[in-house]
């Protein structure tokens, strides 16, 4: 099922979001789904612990997260230090099939993580013999607030 961008974080839409994706509603999965559609760029699930406090276990956190990027709610974002963090997938990502075709920008200052949805990955041209399954781009530098 397709992630709603236009949801507004209310608890209806919230359980509207997890109904519409096949997921029980439960108090963790609102809660962080709440975060997520609060947040202006990535989380990781250690931003996703300190924010819920202590109501939720790390591994309930996990296969939250793991559940929300299976139905296309969110997506994973690769850092420097080969773990990752987490992003809200727009309209284009359903269950199992991700459509996150855009930049996302690491900022060297703040170390905030945005997605940038109007700048678009290019298509990358493969040998023959070569099939992509995902394309990733991080643009690293300083954003907005802080330059």
């Amino acid at each position: 099922m397709h992630n709603e961008a236009k949801i507004q974080g209310s608890d209806a839409d919230i359980k509207e979001m997890l109904k519409k994706n096949d997921l029980s509603v439960t108090a963790g999965r609102k809660k962080i789904l709440e975060l997520f559609l609060k947040q202006q760029g990535a989380l990781s699930h250690n931003e996703i612990e300190k924010r819920t406090g202590d109501k939720f276990d790390r591994v309930t956190i996990y296969r939250t997260l793991q559940a929300f990027t299976e139905k296309g709610i969110i997506h994973i974002i690769p850092t420097d230090d080969n773990s990752v963090i987490y992003a809200l997938c727009k309209n284009e990502c359903a269950h199992g099939h991700h459509h996150d075709n855009h930049v996302h920008f690491i900022c060297e200052q703040c170390g905030k993580t945005r997605c940038l949805d109007e700048v678009v990955i290019p298509d990358v041209k493969l040998p023959r013999g070569y099939s992509a399954k995902e394309t990733q781009m991080i643009v690293k530098g300083f954003c907005s607030d802080c330059r």
